[in-house]
């Protein structure tokens, strides 16, 4: 599929509502329904393996998928993600490119069809907008397609006239949305997240800092919004979490519904279907970094998102004996999560690495859960403000938004800020959620030498054109370094 490098996909049609009743009654219910397309394509495959989702994690400091034997070498894909020396080959970078241009194009669909309802056409320019936000943080210089644009090769754009693009077309919306706590469509103050966002990486996308800026749109937010911190943090992610009064705009996953979310599979030893009685056996991939790992504090609540120690069955009382350890293994059969991950490739141990453990998992469960994913969480509206006062010189300000963050992590307050300190709770409090990579770009740390990982060069903080994409799209060039 080339959906990126084309304006144009085949409408779908929405089961029991006829052609007669979307010409002829345009009610706010049918709105609602004709809008979940978009919406729907933001789910897609964004909480499973091998998409945007699963690139942004592997390609930064917290996650790794580690190669144990034949198992997870993949064609050396998620090793080379680990060590940025991806290839425009790559599948999961090609993915990356058409999700969000997936979601580009169900909004323009919906645009053409129905120009003149002023209150969708604001909340689908939003909707896209978020999509090349994302587009802008990954692959930097895309095409802009509008609704109103023709013809299969559209041309690319620069990075900087894509900012203009996205900060337009939320200025120019904004306030024809709803002021609702929606919190599976975009609102109001969800568009403001992604104003604050553009501008709290402003310096990256376009030369020019806009720190004053970032923190105006958020203190709209915090002052006037509806949200506030949950006073127990992983309720957050459990699998009710669909009233958090912290969690801003959400992919609504469904088990039965509207499956994709499979984060448990991703990261569980094979033999943790024992301890959850899951319906079908993990794949043991993604652990986390040792020196991440490390990074908390004993009381820091938050700690318990990663999975350490000796396993057991649901019972918690039997050990979780793996038959297949390797003679290597100074653990011995009974699994045990170690921090310590003996290699990345090509035989890394089994049960080596701790595990994410942030989203419950229910007894029982099958291979999607039921957990809401949030995008935007009110604890970073709260960070973003910190690091919008600090780098304008303002830390008093900066670290009272931080400790609003740590006390409710159950983590000692911070007398002192500095940029170490900021990243690191950012990465703390927001870890598997997908903002990490571009977090180390800002802060200006993504090249910077890690576990199994050397310096890299400054243009990989940009992924690579897509080959596929290159080649369906004559008008495209790719990045620089590539």
């Amino acid at each position: 599929m080339t959906m990126g490098s084309c304006w144009e996909l085949e409408q779908e049609v929405l089961s029991g509502i006829t052609q007669e009743q979307l010409n002829n009654n345009v009610t706010p219910e049918l709105i609602e329904v004709l809008k979940q397309t978009a919406y729907s394509a933001v789910v897609g495959n964004w909480g499973s393996h091998g998409g945007l989702y699963s690139v942004l994690e592997v390609t930064a400091d917290q996650l790794a998928i580690p190669q144990k034997g034949a198992d997870w070498e993949d064609g050396g894909i998620w090793l080379r993600a680990h060590r940025h020396t991806w290839l425009s080959v790559d599948g999961p970078l090609n993915g990356s490119w058409q999700y969000p241009f997936t979601i580009v194009a169900e909004c323009n669909l919906l645009l053409q069809q129905f120009p003149d309802l002023e209150e969708l056409g604001a909340e689908l320019r939003t909707l896209r907008a978020l999509a090349y936000l994302w587009l802008i943080d990954t692959f930097g210089n895309v095409p802009i397609i509008r609704e109103t644009d023709r013809g299969g090769s559209p041309a690319q754009n620069t990075r900087e006239q894509v900012f203009q693009f996205i900060e337009n077309s939320i200025l120019e919306n904004v306030d024809l949305l709803t002021r609702n706590n929606t919190r599976t469509n975009l609102n109001y103050w969800t568009a403001h997240m992604i104003l604050a966002k553009l501008y709290l990486n402003a310096e990256v996308y376009t030369g020019t800092a806009r720190w004053a800026d970032a923190e105006r749109i958020l203190d709209v937010i915090i002052n006037e919004g509806p949200y506030s911190l949950s006073p127990n943090f992983f309720s957050n992610f459990s699998a009710n979490n669909s009233n958090s009064p912290e969690n801003m705009f959400t992919l609504p996953y469904d088990a039965n519904n509207a499956g994709g979310f499979n984060i448990h599979q991703m990261t569980y030893h094979y033999s943790s279907q024992l301890t959850f009685d899951l319906q079908e056996q993990p794949w043991n991939g993604y652990a986390a970094l040792e020196e991440f790992y490390n990074s908390f504090e004993d009381g820091d609540t938050r700690k318990a998102s990663l999975r350490e120690g000796p396993q057991f069955e649901s019972d918690g009382v039997t050990p979780i004996i793996d038959d297949s350890v390797e003679p290597a293994d100074p653990d011995g059969p009974a699994i045990n999560f170690t921090p310590n991950i003996n290699m990345l490739a090509p035989n890394a141990l089994r049960q080596a690495g701790t595990r994410i453990n942030k989203w419950e998992i229910p007894v029982g469960q099958g291979p999607d859960l039921d957990n809401d994913f949030a995008i935007f969480r009110y604890a970073d509206v709260l960070l973003m403000k910190a690091e919008a006062a600090w780098r304008q010189g303002n830390t008093a300000v900066a670290l009272n938004f931080v400790n609003q963050v740590r006390e409710r992590a159950n983590a000692p307050a911070l007398t002192t800020l500095n940029a170490d300190l900021l990243l690191a709770e950012r990465g703390r409090e927001l870890f598997a959620e997908g903002h990490r990579r571009s977090d180390l770009i800002r802060f200006g740390r993504f090249n910077a030498p890690w576990w199994e990982k050397n310096a890299s060069p400054a243009f990989r903080n940009l992924f690579p054109i897509p080959e596929n994409q290159l080649q369906a799209n004559p008008n495209l060039r790719q990045n620089p370094g590539y």
